[in-house]
């Protein structure tokens, strides 16, 4: 199927479900569920997080997603990451995506810090030379120091955060995705991280995808936005509408 165009659009869904089959009754152990399955004792029901979601999201714009706990946030974010695939209904995204999600979640434990930069650049869509070209200021703005020689499984958390943000944002994305403003690191490092996030979101080619529950910073830093609920898209409009309507919904509360 041709596509229209569109491209002063980053990202367009059109009609999305993701539906999962889960168990009817609650399983204690997987050796359970196995035992159970085997013997055909196992019924389904069906739970979609998303329900026929159509949206488009304009280019070089702040966009932002709201919504409470369960609401299909996170499952949306995956979808436009192609983390997870749609059950049915088209996304179309018009761009590199970095998100800015689980930071190192695409990291292997055996592989040194150099290393993994190589292999998480490739999964964000960086070529060979950009990484190389790259490769000293992402070392130099993780602080990780002299562990970057080092396998990853001797990190810690915080040492792959920092490392994960570090390549995710080693060049302006054509879209970010945030999932709640960001907490990595030591405030030093949170301080130097929004200061970087500042700066992409000056920059009129990159579109933001922002998740938060703060109706405030919706109102403040987002052309349009959009409310979910149990998965359905319930509206949509300015950041200061949403804001609005969001703040309301929350009983004034937040």
């Amino acid at each position: 199927m041709s596509e229209p165009c569109q491209e002063h659009l980053a990202v367009t869904l059109k009609d999305v479900w993701v539906t999962y089959k889960l168990p009817t009754e609650q399983l204690r152990s997987i050796k359970e569920f196995a035992i159970k399955r085997v013997l055909n004792k196992v019924t389904f029901h069906d739970f979609s997080a998303l329900k026929g979601i159509s949206l488009d999201i304009p280019r070089g714009s702040v966009f932002g997603i709201v919504g409470r706990n369960g609401a299909g946030k996170s499952t949306l974010l995956k979808v436009i990451s192609r983390v997870i695939y749609p059950t049915s209904g088209d996304v179309i995204v018009r761009g590199r995506v970095s998100p800015l999600l689980e930071l190192g979640a695409g990291f292997h434990p055996d592989l040194t810090g150099v290393e993994n930069i190589f292999l998480n650049g490739a999964l964000l869509g960086y070529t060979r030379a950009e990484i190389e070209e790259k490769m000293e200021g992402i070392i130099r703005f993780s602080e990780i120091g002299e562990y970057i020689y080092a396998p990853i499984r001797t990190y810690s958390s915080g040492m792959i955060a920092r490392l994960g943000f570090s390549i995710a944002v080693a060049k302006d994305p054509e879209i970010l995705i945030l999932d709640e403003i960001l907490s990595v690191g030591d405030a030093g490092f949170q301080e130097k991280s929004m200061a970087r996030i500042s700066e992409i979101m000056a920059n009129p080619n990159t579109t933001i995808l922002l998740v938060t529950h703060s109706p405030g910073l919706v109102a403040d830093l987002c052309d349009r936005a959009v409310i979910l609920e149990s998965g359905n898209l319930i509206a949509s409009g300015s950041g200061l509408e949403i804001s609005d309507r969001y703040h309301q919904m929350l009983g004034g509360n937040a």
